[in-house]
């Protein structure tokens, strides 16, 4: 008889247990679920409010038809013998908008940010896949989409051209979407950082000033040869991704397969390689600690708690009071929050570059001037929104419509301070440039009505459209779903603003075109009196509204 021990037979409960036990869930693709997530962020935003919805939905209606019409124009090049010239360059200016305007300009994007994904199991690699085709939805990839085919058409000949067309055109697509995710998710913990919003300052401003001297080059090259001058720098473009796909159509369509094989590669090459960098620097994003806020301040280091409004310069600001109070709160904002500091030097930069450059390529004039006064009018614009969720303590203060006033009175005077003086100076530097003091007067008078015109309808839109300026990321300056209400604001703003201005500007054409240039001078007061008036009406308008609407402004803008 066999002794040896043997393996106890299982228990009737754990053998009922093990084959009721269910089987391991299948894992959760991610692309699919990113995509939904990006859809319900956008509709989730426009939750709640007409308002809202019609503004979204007007610019995309708005985008759709310039999309549409910038199609046909690049369909219309078809057959034309500097086509290629055009669209490949274009590709490659889109290309760039695509890898620095989420940056440093509004997107109201809240997936563009990948360290809110940190603290979830997610691999990178399937985390790119999924960031990539989620980026795609959208008004920005559909209209580079639009731009893409356009391209396409105009330059696709033949079976060959017809089929790298229809290769090119996703990989244009997948090329300008993967440059802003890489470069955004590189630079987001630079960013998202009080000296990285800083630093953000110089990217705007080198912006700024590049496309000014874009558009300097775009006018000499229309009034020094034409067309033909851009094939040298399309030579070169062709081959960089991710132009270089849309070259491959052109190459393909003339019949040099070789070179059309060759930018391909380039192209898919490019693609890969910025592919596995966004990867490598989302992987150390997700794996690296943030130490960018940890390190204290040294003991006995002094604030600059004089920065603006303090003991140096107190004697150029109103007596203590509410008045007092909000010009030195508002200025305080321009000096230390790093948003609204951006906003203020690009204007500040921009607003004297566009006249003098123009004036020293002897296509100035004095009038440029309005120019500037428009750049700091904007400023006026979302006043509330640069409060951030601390605008209830401001909103705790206006319990009525003197309150309101009060409050958007100090606010237009603390911009007044800068503004009207800075107005002065550029038509100043101006008139000098140009050689037009006779002008001077006349210029001044009519950006400064322009600039009461914008503080007018700027409280206008601060009262009814306001929106929330996010602070968890320097690149992201309005909160998701609000970024189609704050453009038509600023758009309809403008707009409005150009209208109230009409009479001055209606006056000023008059005496020109009357050869009545020695009265051009009486622009001066009436601009003056005209502009006074017109921020007056505006506040007055305006604050009935704030203190109205004072819980709905409260939740707009307390969103980010």
């Amino acid at each position: 008889m066999n002794t040896s021990p043997s393996a106890p037979a299982p228990s009737p409960v754990a053998a009922a247990g093990a084959a009721a036990s269910p089987p391991a869930p299948a894992p959760v693709s991610l692309t699919p679920l990113f995509v939904r997530i990006k859809l319900s962020l956008l509709r989730n935003g426009l939750r709640g409010s007409s308002k809202r919805k019609a503004a979204y939905f007007g610019a995309l209606a708005f985008a759709l038809v310039a999309a549409f019409f910038v199609t046909l124009g690049l369909a219309l090049l078809r057959g034309n013998e500097h086509a290629s010239a055009v669209v490949v360059l274009l590709a490659a200016v889109l290309a760039l908008g695509w890898t620095f305007m989420p940056l440093f300009f509004p997107t109201g994007d809240e997936t563009l940010d990948p360290s809110r994904l940190v603290m979830l199991p997610l691999r990178p690699r399937p985390l790119v896949r999924a960031l990539l085709v989620s980026s795609l939805v959208g008004v920005g990839p559909l209209f580079t989409l639009c731009l893409a085919v356009g391209s396409a058409i105009a330059l696709a000949h033949g079976a060959a051209g017809t089929v790298a067309a229809v290769v090119a055109v996703p990989l244009l697509l997948l090329g300008c979407v993967a440059l802003a995710r890489a470069v955004a998710t590189a630079n987001v913990r630079l960013l998202t950082s009080r000296k990285g919003r800083d630093l953000a300052l110089l990217s705007g401003l080198v912006i700024a000033v590049g496309a000014q001297v874009a558009n300097l080059a775009g006018q000499r090259l229309f009034q020094s040869g034409g067309l033909e001058r851009l094939e040298p720098a399309e030579e070169i473009v062709r081959w960089l991704p991710p132009a270089s796909a849309i070259g491959m159509v052109d190459s393909a369509s003339r019949g040099a397969y070789g070179t059309a094989a060759a930018q391909l590669a380039v192209t898919l090459a490019a693609l890969a390689l910025l592919l596995r960098f966004w990867e490598r620097t989302l992987t150390q994003l997700m794996v690296t600690p943030d130490g960018s806020t940890i390190a204290a301040a040294k003991p006995g280091k002094q604030r600059g708690a004089n920065a603006a409004g303090g003991t140096g310069t107190r004697f150029l600001l109103p007596d203590d009071g509410r008045t007092g109070a909000v010009v030195r709160r508002t200025l305080r904002y321009i000096v230390r929050d790093p948003k609204t500091k951006a906003a203020w030097v690009s204007a500040l930069v921009v607003g004297v570059i566009v006249p003098a450059a123009n004036a020293l390529q002897g296509a100035g004039s004095v009038y440029l001037v309005c120019f500037a006064s428009g750049m700091l009018g904007v400023q006026m614009y979302n006043q509330f929104g640069q409060d951030g969720s601390a605008f209830w303590m401001v909103a705790q203060t206006i319990s009525s419509t003197r309150d309101a006033y009060t409050e958007l009175r100090a606010r237009a005077l603390a911009l007044g301070l800068i503004t009207v003086p800075y107005t002065a100076l550029v038509a100043a530097v101006t008139a000098a440039l140009v050689g037009d003091w006779p002008g001077f007067a006349g210029a001044l008078g009519l950006a400064l009505a322009l600039l009461g015109s914008m503080l007018c309808t700027g409280a206008l839109t601060s009262a009814r459209f306001p929106y929330s300026i996010p602070t968890d990321g320097a690149f992201k300056n309005v909160a998701p779903g609000q970024g189609a209400l704050a453009w038509m604001g600023i758009f309809g703003g403008l707009f409005a603003s150009a209208l109230i201005s009409a009479p001055l500007i209606a006056l000023a054409i008059y005496l020109h075109v009357a050869d009545q240039h020695s009265l051009t001078w009486i622009l001066l007061p009436l601009g003056v009196a005209w502009g006074t008036l017109a921020t007056w009406s505006g506040l007055r308008l305006a604050a009935p509204a704030v203190a109205r609407r004072l819980p709905e402004i409260l939740l707009a803008v307390s969103r980010g």
